[in-house]
Protein backbone atom coordinates (compact mmCIF):
# COMPACT_ATOMS: atom_id res chain seq x y z
CA UNK A 1 0.00 0.00 0.00
CA UNK A 2 3.13 2.41 0.07
CA UNK A 3 3.12 4.77 -2.52
CA UNK A 4 5.99 7.43 -3.69
CA UNK A 5 2.60 9.64 -5.13
CA UNK A 6 0.98 11.96 -2.77
CA UNK A 7 -1.96 10.42 -1.79
CA UNK A 8 -5.83 11.67 -2.37
CA UNK A 9 -7.81 8.92 -1.35
CA UNK A 10 -8.13 5.89 0.67
CA UNK A 11 -8.24 2.37 -0.21
CA UNK A 12 -11.30 1.37 -1.79
CA UNK A 13 -11.69 -1.59 0.57
CA UNK A 14 -13.74 -1.48 3.56
CA UNK A 15 -11.20 -0.32 6.53
CA UNK A 16 -10.46 -2.98 9.13
CA UNK A 17 -11.32 -0.75 12.30
CA UNK A 18 -12.81 2.32 12.65
CA UNK A 19 -12.44 4.45 15.33
CA UNK A 20 -12.78 7.92 17.36
CA UNK A 21 -9.43 9.50 18.76
CA UNK A 22 -10.37 10.40 22.48
CA UNK A 23 -9.41 12.92 25.13
CA UNK A 24 -7.66 10.04 26.96
CA UNK A 25 -5.29 8.80 23.83
CA UNK A 26 -3.30 12.25 23.91
CA UNK A 27 -0.32 13.49 25.31
CA UNK A 28 -0.75 16.66 27.83
CA UNK A 29 0.02 18.68 25.18
CA UNK A 30 -3.92 17.23 23.67
CA UNK A 31 -2.01 15.53 20.88
CA UNK A 32 -3.13 12.04 20.13
CA UNK A 33 0.29 9.40 21.17
CA UNK A 34 1.67 8.22 18.17
CA UNK A 35 1.83 4.92 20.42
CA UNK A 36 -1.96 5.28 20.39
CA UNK A 37 -2.14 5.10 16.50
CA UNK A 38 0.45 2.23 16.08
CA UNK A 39 -1.48 0.06 18.77
CA UNK A 40 -4.85 0.65 16.54
CA UNK A 41 -2.54 -0.57 13.35
CA UNK A 42 -0.97 -3.01 15.38
CA UNK A 43 -4.79 -4.45 15.64
CA UNK A 44 -5.88 -3.66 12.26
CA UNK A 45 -3.06 -5.78 10.91
CA UNK A 46 -3.34 -8.67 13.14
CA UNK A 47 -7.17 -8.79 12.24
CA UNK A 48 -5.79 -9.82 8.26
CA UNK A 49 -3.26 -12.14 9.68
CA UNK A 50 -5.19 -13.97 11.73
CA UNK A 51 -7.81 -14.42 9.45
CA UNK A 52 -4.71 -15.75 7.18
CA UNK A 53 -3.21 -17.89 9.97
CA UNK A 54 -6.54 -19.38 10.65
CA UNK A 55 -5.72 -19.02 14.37
CA UNK A 56 -3.84 -17.08 16.82
CA UNK A 57 -0.06 -14.91 15.77
CA UNK A 58 1.80 -12.48 17.56
CA UNK A 59 3.12 -9.24 16.13
CA UNK A 60 7.24 -10.02 15.51
CA UNK A 61 8.16 -6.61 13.64
CA UNK A 62 7.12 -2.78 12.46
CA UNK A 63 8.57 -1.92 9.67
CA UNK A 64 8.77 1.58 7.54
CA UNK A 65 6.48 3.57 10.39
CA UNK A 66 5.90 6.87 8.90
CA UNK A 67 3.58 9.39 10.62
CA UNK A 68 2.72 11.61 8.16
CA UNK A 69 0.06 14.09 9.78
CA UNK A 70 -1.48 14.57 13.10
CA UNK A 71 -4.71 12.85 14.35
CA UNK A 72 -6.39 15.14 16.93
CA UNK A 73 -9.18 14.65 19.35
CA UNK A 74 -12.67 13.58 17.71
CA UNK A 75 -11.33 12.45 14.29
CA UNK A 76 -12.63 9.54 13.18
CA UNK A 77 -9.46 6.91 11.91
CA UNK A 78 -10.00 4.44 9.60
CA UNK A 79 -7.69 1.40 9.37
CA UNK A 80 -6.40 -0.53 6.04
CA UNK A 81 -4.75 -3.69 5.95
CA UNK A 82 -3.51 -5.76 3.05
CA UNK A 83 -1.67 -9.43 3.26
CA UNK A 84 1.77 -8.57 1.46
CA UNK A 85 3.06 -12.21 1.53
CA UNK A 86 3.78 -14.94 3.83
CA UNK A 87 6.48 -17.17 4.69
CA UNK A 88 6.69 -20.31 6.37
CA UNK A 89 5.41 -19.01 9.76
CA UNK A 90 5.59 -15.52 8.71
CA UNK A 91 2.76 -12.90 7.49
CA UNK A 92 3.37 -9.27 6.29
CA UNK A 93 1.14 -6.57 6.40
CA UNK A 94 0.90 -3.19 5.03
CA UNK A 95 -1.24 -0.63 7.11
CA UNK A 96 -2.63 2.53 6.81
CA UNK A 97 -4.71 4.78 8.97
CA UNK A 98 -6.24 7.85 7.36
CA UNK A 99 -8.12 10.70 9.64
CA UNK A 100 -11.31 12.27 9.14
CA UNK A 101 -12.69 15.48 10.74
CA UNK A 102 -16.10 15.02 12.61
CA UNK A 103 -17.77 17.48 10.25
CA UNK A 104 -15.99 16.79 6.98
CA UNK A 105 -16.00 14.12 4.34
CA UNK A 106 -12.32 15.35 3.62
CA UNK A 107 -9.88 11.94 4.16
CA UNK A 108 -6.19 12.10 5.39
CA UNK A 109 -3.64 9.56 4.81
CA UNK A 110 -1.81 9.97 8.69
CA UNK A 111 0.07 7.00 8.76
CA UNK A 112 1.46 3.92 7.16
CA UNK A 113 3.76 0.72 8.19
CA UNK A 114 4.30 -2.77 7.15
CA UNK A 115 4.06 -5.15 10.10
CA UNK A 116 5.31 -8.48 10.35
CA UNK A 117 3.16 -11.48 12.51
CA UNK A 118 4.36 -14.85 13.22
CA UNK A 119 1.67 -17.59 13.20
CA UNK A 120 1.74 -19.00 17.11
CA UNK A 121 0.16 -22.59 18.44
CA UNK A 122 -1.17 -23.35 21.91
CA UNK A 123 2.13 -22.91 23.67
CA UNK A 124 3.16 -19.65 22.01
CA UNK A 125 5.31 -21.60 19.46
CA UNK A 126 5.48 -20.40 15.68
CA UNK A 127 3.62 -22.90 13.74
CA UNK A 128 3.37 -23.37 9.93
CA UNK A 129 1.31 -20.79 8.24
CA UNK A 130 -1.73 -22.87 5.97
CA UNK A 131 -1.67 -22.53 2.46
Amino acid sequence: MSRNDPVTAPPVCEPEIRTIAMPKDTNPSGDIFGGWLMAQMDLAGSIVATRHARGRVATAAVNGMSFLKPVFVGDEVSLYAKLLKTGRTSITVAVEAWRRERFSEERIQVTEATFVYVAIDEQRQPRPVPV
